[in-house]
């Protein structure tokens, strides 16, 4: 989003605020539960693994920070980091998927990947999880106000 540059940094501020209340009021009325993330991995499984792909448990977990999502495929549980929270829908779908495909294939072999072919949107999704991890690695920039020398 782009603010006028003839707006102050008070004025900015305030925007900036008003626009990330709508957000997240927006993120709250879209986020999944455990029991919706069950419902839309079967659904996943369906459309495209035919149905193969049978998870006992899928749920949400905060202790997964260096990873989107994990799988064992022993105990057929799916468990996805609560950072996906709030990411578009096709991203969450992808990650998603990606474990189901690790309760029919273990590992990143061709195999694997072959599966994951089929889901339109997986270089999109992969792009925007890279982007979100190099994003996380930079350093903290002051937004205008924040920093030091403003205010």
């Amino acid at each position: 989003m782009l603010l006028p540059a003839r707006m102050t940094a008070d004025e900015e501020a305030r925007w900036v605020g008003v626009m990330l209340d709508k957000l997240a009021a927006q993120e709250s009325r879209r986020m999944l539960d455990d029991s919706d993330l069950a419902r839309r991995a079967e659904q996943l499984s369906e459309q495209y693994l035919d149905g193969h792909a049978r998870p006992a448990s899928v749920r949400w977990v905060t202790n997964q920070n260096t990873r989107w999502g994990s799988c064992t495929p022993a105990e057929g549980s799916i468990r996805l980091s609560h950072r996906l929270q709030g990411m578009p829908e096709y991203v969450i779908d992808y990650v998603l998927l990606h474990e189901l495909s690790h309760l029919l294939v273990p590992g990143h072999g061709p195999r694997f990947w072959r599966l994951l072919q089929a889901y339109p949107r997986t270089e999109r999704a992969r792009g925007y999880l890279e982007g979100v991890a190099a994003a996380d690695r930079l350093p903290h920039q002051p937004v205008r106000g924040e920093g030091p020398d403003e205010g």
